[in-house]
Order: structure tokens, then sequence, then C-alpha cells
């Protein structure tokens, strides 16, 4: 039997993509196929670099050769990733594939912590990430990255004034605390905020992203709808603590993204300050704020529950000294739980965009007639 192009691609055919529930060869996902005499060669091209079920299609892959080909064949795969998008050419950002909205019901559950070290990890990963500090009356992302009294770049294209994002750890930020001094208060009505947003928006060279996570402030405001009115947004993803009345809020918030009229699709639920685990006993866990509060809320909506985040002190010190959570580890460089549990809901979060981009369609700009 000739060993065919064909014959590779009939094989590797059956082989489905265990999130996206389709074949590789449909998804076309199998890239530079090249075959000589009884050697094989391709790539399989992931939809994101964070896939943790690489070595699982590799396998797949090997597998069906062999059966249905031939088994003396020698087979060499490659793995790469790129990242889906449904965004088209937006006329906004139109090289930011995804765009992520990270929001919450109320203050105090640790939103911005989730979305600063989710965007670390993402970079971590391979992905090219930026990250829009939109919480405008009190901006967080300068302290959390150690750029305090730093300020961006201005450029003039074509007769514009264009901001150069500020770049920490990878990621590619900008907030309204790089544009004023520290200690003034920004004390402006709801259209100079939303405008703020605006501009960071369409006045920022952001390039070329995977991922352009939005830190929202909390709860429903002006900045949540101009956000949507400005850009598709690929997906939202809501943070909650375990305690009741967190919770109640974070309903309010699942429901502002399913309204008709702006129907984002919420990519999942982070639970923060799941349980606390104290340094001195790092297996004992202890439910301070209640328990499995936000995976039940994930449950009950019908929406995928991407994992929990431990309270644990060096967050919080982390956080202060500007230097993320996910970037910890031990004295032996053995990576610390708090941020294994931001690289799983990084990974997490990836898959839930990849799927979303698989089976729904773009999302719309929203047009509300006020």
């Amino acid at each position: 039997m000739s060993i065919t192009k064909e014959n590779i691609l009939k094989a590797l055919s059956t082989v489905d993509d265990p999130d996206l529930k389709q074949d590789l060869v449909s998804l076309n996902m199998i890239k530079d196929l090249r075959v000589d005499g009884n050697k094989v060669f391709f790539t399989v091209e992931l939809t994101t670099p964070a896939c943790p079920l690489k070595e699982m299609i590799r396998t797949a892959c090997l597998d069906a050769i062999y059966e249905q080909v031939s088994p003396e064949l020698q087979v060499q795969i490659s793995m790469s990733s790129s990242v889906t998008s449904t965004r088209g050419n937006a006329p906004l950002l139109p090289k930011v594939k995804n765009i992520i909205a990270v929001a919450s019901g109320k203050g105090g559950v640790g939103k911005s912590t989730v979305a600063a070290n989710l965007a670390v990890a993402l970079s971590n990963i391979g992905a090219k990430v930026g990250l829009v500090d939109a919480d405008i009356y009190g901006p967080s992302v300068p302290t959390m990255f150690n750029c305090e009294f730093e300020q961006p770049e201005v450029k003039n294209v074509d007769g514009k004034n264009i901001i150069t994002p500020l770049t920490q750890y990878g990621v590619k930020l900008i907030s309204i605390g790089f544009l004023i001094a520290a200690e003034e208060a920004v004390v402006w009505r709801g259209p100079m905020a939303s405008k703020a947003l605006q501009q960071f928006l369409s006045d920022v060279d952001w390039g070329e992203l995977d991922y352009l996570i939005i830190d929202l402030p909390p709860g429903t405001s002006d900045i949540h709808l101009t956000l949507v009115q400005s850009v598709p947004v690929t997906g939202a993803l809501v943070v909650t603590t375990p305690q009741k009345v967190a919770l109640a809020d974070a309903r309010k918030g699942l429901a502002m993204f399913k309204q008709k009229q702006i129907n984002v699709p919420v990519l999942g639920i982070v639970e923060n300050m799941a349980y606390f685990t104290p340094a001195e006993l790092p297996d004992n866990k202890y439910y301070i704020f209640g328990q499995a509060g936000g995976k039940q809320l994930a449950e009950k909506a019908d929406i995928p529950f991407l994992g929990e985040v431990p309270l644990v002190q060096s967050i919080r010190e982390s956080g202060d000294r500007g230097y993320p959570a996910v970037l910890n580890t031990s004295d032996d460089d053995v990576p610390r739980p708090e941020r294994l549990a931001f690289e799983n809901l990084a990974q997490e979060l990836a898959r839930q965009v990849a799927i979303r981009n698989a089976n729904f369609a773009k999302t719309k700009q929203v047009r509300i007639n006020e």
C-alpha cells in the first residue's frame, strides 16, 4: 500500500478535538503535512497555547495513523497554536483576537487581582496579552504591576495622538493611574469616565493581541455599557466570593451580560477567596466564607465554573509589592499553590474562549437607544 497524504488525512479525520467536538481535518488543524516514503511529518495547530489536552491529541493522531494506514510508519508530529477569534475585521481593534471582560457584582471580591494574574499567566504560556484598567475611579493596575510612577509615551500618527501602552511582565497595560498623579482623585461624571475607556480602546497602540482583558469596575454601570457599545466583546468572566451577599450581586452581573440587548457570552465564574490555607498547614483548607458558592451558582446558571483561588497572605503581599502571585515560586523554584491556581484558571479561560469561538456566532456590538 502506497502512503499518500490522502491516506493520512483520512485517518486523522477520525480524530476529534475533545473540546470542540469536531475532527482535526474539518477544523483545519492539520498543517504542513508531508510524506516521504515511510516517514510522515505534520503539525497540529491547537486553538490555544494553554491546551491541557495536547498529549491526548498527539497520542490519538498516532493511534489513528498506525491503525488505519500502517504501524510501520515513522510519524513526527509538531504541536503549535493559533488563538482563534470571531472578531474578524472589526473596525476598532482589528488586530485583537479576543476581548474579555472581567466583572464582579460587588467590590472587594478580588476582581482586579484575578484579572492581573490571568493576564500574566496567559502571557507566560505564550499568548500576546493586553490589560485595560477600566476602573476609572479606583485604578489598581499601576500598583499591582509595580509601575505607579511611570507614564506611557505619546506619539503623533497622522495628526492624532496615540498612546503606547506600558509593558510589564509581558503584558501591555493602560490605566488612568498612569495619566494622573497617584494622590489625585478622579472626580468625573459618568460620561467623562466612559470617554476615558473609549480612548483606552481607540487611542492606544495595542498592536496584535490574542487576548485583551478589560478589568471592569464593580457592579453594573456606564462603563460596562460603554464597553459593549464600543467593541464586540468575546465573552465575560465573573468573579465572586463564596458568601451569600457576594453571590447575590454576582447574579446581577450575570443577568446584565445575558440581557437580550447585550447578549455577551459568559465564559465562566471564578470563586476567589474560596478557602484559607495557612502557610504552616499547606494541606488544610478552612472555608471561612462558605463552601462552593461560586460553583453552585455556575451550575444553576448553566455556565462553566473555571476554578477556585485560595485566600492566602502571599496573594495580597504580591499585589501590594507589584509582583503578581502567578509569578511566585518557593525556595526550590517549585510553583506555589496560588501560582498553580491562577495558571489553571488561565488554561481553563483559554479553553472556554476556544470553545466559544468554535460554537457561537460573533458577538455583535451593542446598540442601545437611550
